[in-house]
């Protein structure tokens, strides 16, 4: 079995590399954080100090990393100590063409690149667990299935190198164009005198209710008050955002409304709220516009349906 090089194990990144090592892969890990890397080295997995230890040890190197920036940095150790044949996969969020530029370093060596942004998986599924975007070479997307596996739910094959990122940017413009758009809804409708689980209610049991930060988010943050987060931050979402607006001045793609919803996401990073949670920040802005609270306590959304019929058939 293969041996994975896995370097970041932050909030994604440890998950990720938790399945992956309970799949039965043998692990060499590196992280600026020593104390993030005890867990593995006690389930078995080697402790490197340096990239290009880790590169020298690994048939596939992962990277989880939270900027295009450290991204950048680390690929390129990565390529100076790469052995032919190693496949490297990033599963942070970039611009399509920050893997793009690299590859020749990794054509040169014999390596391969693949770019596998991750959304967060099917509802219910263990923390780590993801669907997976990947960007290039079906062979070696092919040869680096059963890693991706490990903590997939939903491994995607996109296209050439890039792709995977691009669907993610896509991905994250459109749930943050959608959040924009229900807090205005729920925000106009409480104020215009509705009771907010009733509205909620109606809303989520029709047609654009099959959405997570409808259906799960609304409840579990905004009508507790609760934004904060250990998980997924505005500031992450706010990068994501802006560079798919970015990638659409690139392309002259008009985003009206993705723009708007950037602007607002700035507006909370602005606030200092970056670390708190990435799609329901708007609604707390949108609360402050509208001067209306969309509170309800003791609300279960696995529950939730006391206003609708409780027919199986029409929940």
């Amino acid at each position: 079995m293969q041996t994975v090089g896995f370097i970041g194990l932050g909030n994604m990144g440890g998950p990720v590399a938790g399945h992956i090592q309970r799949a039965g892969f043998s692990m060499v890990v590196c992280d600026l954080r020593e104390a993030a890397t005890h867990p593995f080295h006690q389930r078995g997995a080697t402790v490197v100090d340096s990239i290009a230890e880790l590169a020298g040890q690994s048939d596939v190197i992962v990277t989880a990393l939270p900027m295009p920036a450290d991204v950048e940095a680390v690929a390129r150790q990565i390529a100076a100590a790469i052995s032919a044949d190693t496949i490297y996969i990033d599963i942070s969020t970039s611009p399509p063409s920050l893997l793009r530029n690299l590859e020749p370093l990794f054509r040169a060596k014999g390596a391969h690149l693949l770019d596998a942004p991750v959304a967060s998986g099917q509802p219910g599924a263990a923390r780590g667990i993801h669907e997976v975007m990947v960007g290039g070479d079906k062979e070696i997307f092919d040869r680096a299935k059963p890693v991706l596996d490990a903590f997939g739910d939903q491994v995607i094959h996109a296209g050439p190198l890039g792709s995977g990122s691009i669907c993610k940017l896509v991905h994250q413009m459109i749930n943050s164009t959608i959040a924009q758009s229900i807090a205005e809804g729920l925000t106009l409708g409480v104020k215009a005198g509705v009771d907010t689980v009733a509205l909620w209610e109606c809303v989520r049991r029709g047609m654009v209710g099959r959405m997570h930060v409808l259906h799960s988010q609304v409840p579990q943050n905004v009508f507790r008050d609760d934004y904060q987060t250990d998980t997924f931050p505005l500031k992450l979402l706010r990068k994501d955002v802006g560079l798919a607006t970015a990638l659409g001045r690139e392309l002259n793609v008009s985003l009206p409304l993705a723009n708007l919803t950037e602007q607002k996401l700035i507006e909370g990073i602005n606030r200092g709220w970056g670390y708190k949670s990435a799609y329901t920040v708007t609604f707390k802005l949108q609360e402050e516009a509208a001067q209306v609270k969309l509170r309800a306590e003791g609300v279960d959304p696995q529950k939730a349906g006391r206003y609708i019929s409780t027919n199986p058939k029409r929940d």
